[in-house]
């Protein structure tokens, strides 16, 4: 199976890098040259354009930042791409667009996966990462030896769409804890506690989180760089709002969660990392989340 692959920044050059390592061959393609000399490195092939990979491989995955960026690469990839040719989309997108983008695919001969991931770039670099996956079950088994070599749980969600849902759940509830996570600390801090010890109390206790133990260390660290920023969370939030307007449910917590996120953005501007909502609470109470002993990144 010879995939290529279009998108080279945080996530999808980790995926991609794993599919090298398991022994798939591999065509990657970004528009900056540079995010793929390390996967040239390890043995994929360079395309000089998305076209151009399009055209000389059996399947072409994307891992992009948006949905207009998906839709303009599919348009252009659509003409070039080989009969039987399937399109796994792992770039997080709303349910309307996986489906839209899937009839643009189809008009074309070319059947669509959606699979976004979740879990942190962290374990996509380790081949460890959630792989949510929805479509026919029988391109989820054309593919699942390709996912097990980028993730360690995979879960087949049911038909297109069902995994944006899913996606936007899930980011939904890691911004709700980061938020979370981000007062309890602050409470521990001016409650005059000793902040790694409360760190590792609060990851052994009922209030844990995997957000907690991750996005937590890197907030005490004061790095907050997980590879994910302001806009993405955003983005993200704002799919999880939408879903709560049209399926009737009242979003309280992912709407103030937003809002903190709205403000973030203000101080600190897009590119900003999604942890940093919890330098706003530093900034206003004029204190400080710093504890020795936690990494600058996630491994």
């Amino acid at each position: 199976m010879h995939y290529g692959y279009i998108g080279l920044g945080n996530l999808g050059a980790a995926c991609a890098g794993c599919l090298v390592k398991d022994g798939f061959r591999v065509t990657v393609y970004d528009l900056n040259p540079a995010l793929a000399a390390p996967l040239v490195a390890q043995g994929a092939i360079l395309a000089d354009s998305a076209e151009t990979l399009a055209a000389s491989v059996d399947h072409v995955i994307t891992c992009l930042p948006s949905p207009a960026v998906s839709e303009r690469v599919l348009r252009n990839i659509l003409p070039h791409t080989a009969q039987g040719a399937s399109w796994v989309e792992m770039s997080t997108l709303g349910r309307d667009e996986v489906l839209k983008l899937a009839a643009v695919a189809a008009g074309a001969g070319v059947r669509m996966m959606e699979l976004p991931v979740t879990g942190g770039v962290h374990l996509a670099h380790q081949g460890r990462i959630t792989m949510l996956a929805g479509g026919e079950r029988d391109l989820f088994d054309l593919h699942h030896k390709a996912m097990q070599a980028m993730g360690d749980r995979i879960f087949h969600m049911g038909p297109l769409g069902s995994a944006s849902i899913i996606k936007v759940i899930t980011n939904m509830l890691a911004f709700i804890h980061l938020k979370a996570t981000s007062e309890a600390l602050m409470l521990a801090r001016r409650g005059g506690l000793d902040l790694a010890q409360s760190w590792h109390a609060i990851a052994a206790s009922s209030g844990n989180s995997f957000v907690h133990e991750t996005e937590g260390a890197l907030i005490l660290n004061g790095s907050y760089d997980v590879a994910f920023n302001i806009d993405l969370a955003l983005k993200d939030l704002g799919f999880a709002l939408g879903f709560g307007r049209e399926f009737g449910v009242p979003l309280d917590l992912a709407s103030m969660t937003n809002q903190t996120y709205v403000a973030a953005k203000a101080a600190y501007g897009g590119e900003a990392q999604s942890p940093m909502i919890a330098k706003l609470l530093e900034d206003l109470l004029g204190t400080d989340l710093r504890a020795e002993g936690f990494p600058a990144r996630l491994e």
